[in-house]
C-alpha cells in the first residue's frame, strides 16, 4: 500500500495520466488525499517574482559579456558595409533611402530586442525560499509535495529548472543562450524570438543588396561603383556575404524552434529531459497570447512593450525567515479533518 507521498510522487513523475486520472479522482477512496499535478504548488506568479522583478537584471557571466559584444560588433560591420560601401556610393538616390530606412530599423528592433532579451529576469525563482515558515505561509492542503533545489535551496514551482550559469531556478526554462548573456524562460521569451526573427531578416536583406551591388559593380566601374578600392570592396563584400549566410541560417533554425516550443507549450529542456506530457498543455494559440501578450496586434513585433520609466511598485510579500530544510522533497503533514 502506497503512502500519500508516494501516491502524489507517482503523479508528478506520470502526469501524462492526470487528465483520464482527473475525472475519476473524486470516486475512488485511496485518491482522495492526493490532489491534481498542478495544485501541488500553489503560489502565484507575483509571489514568485517579487523578490527581482523590480530590479535590474543582469548576468555577470565572461563567456556571455563576451558574446553578446561580439553579437553587437557584428550588427554595426553590416552597418557600416551596408551604409559606406554600398548605399552612400550609389547613384539612385530612392534605392538608398528605402534600403538604408529599411536597414536601419531592423538592425535598431533587432539590438533593441536583444538588450530586452539580456536585462529582463527571465523568469527567476527567488534563492533560500525552502523554510519551514514560508512553506507554512503558502497554506498549502495536506497531502501535496512540494520539491527543494539542493542548488539555490528555493522551492521549485512547476516547470522550472536550475541554471548552473544564472545560478538560479528559471521558471519554463527553455535554455541558457550566450549570444543574449542570459536564460530563455518565461518572462524574456518573446524578446528572443523577435531577436532571432529581426537578425534573419537584416542577414537576408545584406544578402540581396550584396548580389545586386555585384551585378551593378560588373555592369560599371569597379572604381566608380565604391569608396573604397576595388579589392576592399570585394574583400569587404565577402565578409558581409558570410557573416550574412551564417546568421541567417542559425536565427532562422533559432526563430522556428523557439515558435515550434511555443505552439506545443514544451521548452527545448523538457523535450531533452524528456518531462513532455506532464502537465496540461494549452492550445497554440493561447500559447502564442501568452508569450507574446495578449491578442495579435503590432506589439507581438516591438520590443518595447511593457518598458517604462516610472518605478511601480510592486506588490512584495515578504518571506518568513527561517533555516533551510534538508530534504528535496517536501510532504504538506496530513491534518486531521473535522
Amino acid at each position: 500500500m502506497k503512502s500519500p507521498v508516494h501516491r502524489c510522487r507517482d503523479v508528478e513523475h506520470g502526469r501524462g495520466q492526470a487528465g483520464s486520472g482527473a475525472g475519476a479522482g473524486s470516486g475512488a477512496g485511496g485518491r482522495s488525499n492526493c490532489l491534481q499535478p498542478e495544485q501541488r504548488i500553489p503560489i502565484s506568479k507575483d509571489v514568485i517574482t517579487s523578490s527581482s522583478s523590480s530590479a535590474l537584471w543582469f548576468i555577470r557571466d565572461t563567456c556571455g559579456i563576451v558574446c553578446a559584444i561580439i553579437t553587437w560588433l557584428l550588427v554595426f560591420y553590416a552597418e557600416f558595409v551596408v551604409l559606406f560601401v554600398m548605399l552612400v556610393p550609389s547613384k539612385n538616390l530612392a534605392y538608398s533611402i528605402v534600403n538604408g530606412t529599411l536597414f536601419n530599423t531592423l538592425a535598431f528592433l533587432a539590438l533593441a530586442s536583444h538588450l530586452r532579451a539580456m536585462c529582463t529576469d527571465p523568469g527567476a525563482v527567488p534563492k533560500g525560499n525552502a523554510t519551514k515558515e514560508y512553506i507554512e505561509s503558502l497554506q498549502l492542503k495536506p497531502g501535496q509535495v512540494v520539491y527543494k533545489c539542493p542548488k539555490c535551496c528555493s522551492i521549485k514551482p512547476d516547470r522550472a529548472h536550475h541554471c548552473s550559469v544564472c545560478k538560479r531556478c528559471i521558471r519554463k526554462m527553455d535554455h541558457h543562450c550566450p549570444w543574449v548573456n542570459n536564460c530563455v524562460g518565461e518572462n524574456n521569451q518573446k524578446y528572443f524570438v523577435l531577436f532571432t526573427m529581426y537578425i534573419a531578416l537584416i542577414s537576408l536583406h545584406s544578402l540581396v543588396m550584396v548580389v545586386f551591388h555585384f551585378l551593378y559593380c560588373f555592369e560599371d566601374d569597379w572604381t566608380k561603383c565604391s569608396s573604397f578600392s576595388p579589392p576592399a570592396t570585394v574583400i569587404l563584400l565577402i565578409l558581409l556575404c558570410f557573416e550574412g549566410l551564417l546568421f541567417l541560417i542559425f536565427t532562422s533554425v533559432m526563430f522556428g524552434t523557439q515558435v515550434h516550443s511555443i505552439c506545443t507549450d514544451e521548452t527545448g529542456i523538457e523535450r531533452l529531459k524528456g518531462e513532455t506530457g506532464r502537465w496540461g498543455k494549452v492550445p497554440c494559440w493561447e500559447a502564442m497570447r501568452t508569450a507574446f501578450g495578449g491578442r495579435p496586434s503590432p506589439s507581438w513585433f516591438s520590443p518595447f512593450t511593457g518598458l517604462s520609466c516610472q518605478n511601480r511598485p510592486v506588490d512584495h510579500v515578504p518571506v518568513p525567515q527561517g533555516d533551510i530544510i534538508e530534504q528535496d522533497v517536501i510532504e504538506i503533514p496530513l491534518t486531521p479533518t473535522s
